[in-house]
């Protein structure tokens, strides 16, 4: 090793030592480069994956009334579900407010439309028909379906009454392509 002598601003000499330098190619450096970049990547990917592919449900499917009425939160084993406008929420997560002799109970396992419009438990309010009903509880009924029911429960299907006239006929209004989670592959 050679040794290099400088001169100081005092005057005095002082050895100096030439650094000594790692290669890049060092193979200690490259696994600890390697599994830094496998845990960047790993964590990367991860979060990529739980943002855009949320955990499957169930397919969405069409009830009838007599259908929707076996999910009323009586029965221990079967899941909690409830109608607002036509569309069928599952509310079972919610057991504390809609389970057997909870204080909403009375809206599940049917189509409480007017009730969540009017704020109602009265049982004439329990039905899907809003005939009658203020631009203010239309207003409310909007709100809380959109702010509470689609963002907080899950949509497992929609009542019969959304998408058949009573006649039984196609209602033409209803557009599966606008409705989240529904696949026409799914339903029929």
């Amino acid at each position: 090793m050679q040794h290099q002598l400088r001169e100081t601003a005092t005057g005095k000499c002082m050895t100096q030592f030439p650094h000594q330098r790692r290669p890049n190619n060092d193979p200690t450096m490259a696994t600890a480069r390697i599994c830094v970049l496998f845990v960047v990547l790993s964590v990367t990917l991860a979060e990529d994956f739980q943002l855009k592919y949320k955990p499957s449900t169930k397919p969405v499917r069409l009830f009838t009334e007599e259908e929707l009425k076996r999910y009323d939160g009586n029965e221990e084993e079967q899941p909690i579900y409830m109608a607002i406008k036509g569309v069928v929420f599952d509310v079972t997560k919610g057991k504390e407010f809609y389970g057997k002799d909870a204080p909403y109970n009375a809206l599940v396992g049917k189509d409480s439309t007017r009730a969540v419009a009017k704020m109602s438990l009265d049982p004439a309010d329990l039905t899907s028909d809003t005939t009658g009903l203020t631009e203010e509880q239309l207003e409310s009924l909007d709100s809380v379906f959109e702010g509470t029911y689609k963002t907080k429960y899950p949509i497992v299907g929609y009542t019969a009454s959304r998408i058949l006239k009573e006649d039984g006929s196609p209602n033409e209004a209803f557009k599966p392509e606008d409705q989240p989670h529904f696949h026409i592959k799914d339903e029929f």
